[in-house]
């Protein structure tokens, strides 16, 4: 939320468009695999989408420019970034098509070339568990976070990663993500 803030574009939460059957799973305790990830990805893709169509006509009614979204989600495998960059589709064709996933304009949001960039936050369990165990009320619980781990396939060194530490301050890794954004695109 804070660097949706810095760079003055609108915030999604991702967990907020887990479809129920995700978020019953996740409640119980039982971890997401790809192809409950799948659909959910690819609906974070489309909203991306549709925030960016939203910015297009505003700018050309108000003479602004399209600057962006930043959508927060667990990205982690390389396969699941690339759904988000819209570089991959999904490998299990048993899941969730886009068009029947409940959204408004999904179903005709062009599958374009969405400059998409990762910010990765690199630390320790240990502090994840820590910043876990402090959410009331999510419905993935502290207990999964090893399966997430060990679902994890590490961004650092991809191209349009930005890397910061957790034992940063929160204005500390806002600045180095702006820092970073601004060398490799200009925002």
């Amino acid at each position: 939320m804070a660097l949706s803030q810095a760079l003055a574009m609108p915030f999604v939460e991702g967990d907020d468009l887990h479809p129920k059957a995700n978020v019953e799973k996740m409640s119980s305790g039982q971890p997401l695999n790809d192809a409950d990830r799948e659909p959910w990805l690819e609906l974070i893709r489309r909203t991306a989408i549709l925030k960016i169509e939203e910015q297009q006509q505003q700018a050309q009614t108000e003479e602004g420019r399209v600057k962006g979204v930043v959508v927060s989600c667990s990205a982690l495998k390389k396969y699941y970034r690339n759904i988000l960059r819209g570089k991959q589709r999904k490998k299990d064709p048993t899941t969730i098509p886009f068009h029947s996933i409940d959204i408004e304009g999904a179903d005709s949001c062009p599958d374009i070339l969405l400059p998409t960039y990762f910010v990765f936050i690199d630390g320790t369990r240990e502090l994840l568990i820590e910043r876990m165990e402090k959410r009331h009320g999510h419905f993935m619980k502290a207990s999964m976070l090893d399966s997430q781990l060990s679902t994890l396939e590490s961004p650092v060194g991809e191209e349009d990663v930005i890397v910061v530490s957790q034992h940063d301050s929160t204005e500390e890794q806002v600045r180095k993500v702006k820092e970073n954004l601004d060398m490799v695109a200009g925002i």
